[in-house]
């Protein structure tokens, strides 16, 4: 016989953006011709001067294990960043390497939460979160994010899980905010520091898109008075670096989290590859302006896309304060039709044509919160772009080919019309 699922892997969802990848490269397999816009990653080349010195790394020997906590140049490298960037004051003890930013969202939970604490999440929220948190027995206590606020954490919301919350433990704070584009502005992190400073909670700040503030300049709750001491950074070379095959990040912390992260690394990944980390310490040093034109462009892309998808009818967009998705609002569409955003990202995908289409994601991927809206990233060439907002527009009017398709699936079907 077989033997049974635990009870938490059983209730598991996976990251959506990765399911719809999996269907859209089918289709492509297939012959059909998909605008991929569904998958967070970044379209341009890894910077050379990462490349070259992976390769020489490599030819070196660096090629066994290193220490947990990372490579004493590495943790370097990355202190001077957050230091240069953010206004911080760490030294190599703060940094712990990881296999991209990810990780230490459940190394975050191993460390600080016990089963039944209440952990703060604005939703809609990154759609690993949960099970980082699940796998502890904690409770996520949601706040929402809304498009009237430009997507900004409500701050009263804050106020209230640390009062009434009958274990208050930990915030998850993503910004900028995948997916809504969303930032917390200082003032902001000012008021949320002012609430958790003293008091035993801990603050897990992933800032993936750190380089990707549009509107303002991007501010670290870790740069607050005291916040080293209570917070978890989670950076990534994925996105401002172009670097998500590598797989690496690191985290920043106080020394005893640091430490406490860097044994629990060791329990379960024992350490990232040497030569990948030397090819991040030469990209925080070497690749600042490949970065920053890479940077460039995405701002470009987005607006774009942002401008491009308000001349729908019945679609609204905000340009977003950082990121490089566009979330749109579609609820006015899908409530006339009567299929949810999912529903709705499906058929641009499955059923729009037979020989074309789109991927992108509903908003329910990141919570209930999400419902009414997509997700789009700007991944691709900026022609295509172009070419999927007007397939988008085209498919929202074949009135008869949608119903079709929710009739063949009905289980995309909007029981309860979103608030527009």
């Amino acid at each position: 016989m077989s033997v049974t699922f635990s009870r938490f892997a059983e209730a598991v969802k996976p990251e959506g953006a990765f399911d719809v990848l999996a269907l859209a490269r089918n289709l492509i397999a297939k012959g059909k011709h998909i605008i991929e816009l569904e998958i967070g990653d970044s379209p341009f080349a890894t910077p050379s001067a990462a490349i070259t010195a992976c390769i020489t790394a490599i030819e070196q020997g660096n090629t066994h294990y290193a220490p947990s906590s990372g490579l004493l140049e590495f943790r370097e490298a990355a202190s001077d960043y957050v230091n240069r960037e953010f206004g911080l004051q760490t030294g190599p003890e703060h940094i712990v390497a990881g296999p991209g930013a990810k990780t230490f969202q459940t190394l975050f939970a191993e460390s600080f939460l016990n089963a039944g604490d209440g952990v703060l999440v604005f939703s809609p929220y990154f759609p690993t979160y949960p099970p980082s948190i699940e796998r502890r027995g904690a409770r996520m206590v949601l706040s929402p994010l809304k498009q009237a606020r430009r997507f900004r954490p409500n701050i009263d919301d804050v106020d209230n899980f640390l009062r009434h919350d009958r274990s208050p433990k930990a915030i998850y704070l993503n910004s900028p905010h995948n997916p809504t584009g969303g930032i917390a502005l200082r003032e902001d992190l000012v008021a949320i520091a002012d609430l958790v400073r003293g008091r035993d909670i801990a603050v897990f700040s992933d800032e993936p898109y750190d380089q990707m503030a549009w509107t303002a300049k991007h501010h670290s709750l870790l740069a607050e008075p005291g916040m080293l001491d209570q917070c978890v950074g989670a950076y990534t070379f994925s996105k401002s670096f172009s670097m998500s095959g590598w797989r690496l990040g690191f985290s920043v912390s106080s020394v005893p989290s640091a430490q406490m992260l860097a044994k629990l690394t060791n329990t379960t990944l024992s350490c990232v590859p040497p030569f990948v980390q030397l090819a991040g310490a030469a990209a925080l040093r070497s690749a600042l302006d490949d970065r920053d034109s890479m940077m460039q462009e995405f701002r470009t892309k987005v607006f774009d896309l942002v401008g491009r998808l308000n001349s729908i009818p019945n679609v609204t967009c905000l340009e977003p304060g950082g990121s490089f998705y566009a979330f749109p609002c579609v609820a006015e569409i899908c409530n006339r039709h009567r299929i949810t955003s999912h529903g709705l990202a499906m058929y641009l995908l499955e059923g729009a044509d037979e020989n074309r289409g789109i991927a992108c994601l509903g908003g329910e991927c990141f919570g209930d919160a999400g419902g009414g809206f997509l997700r789009l990233s700007c991944s691709e060439p900026a022609a295509r772009i172009i070419e999927a907002v007007d397939f988008i527009a085209a498919s929202f009017l074949a009135s008869e080919r949608l119903a079709r398709y929710l009739h063949e699936n009905p289980q995309f079907k909007l029981l309860e019309p979103y608030a527009v």
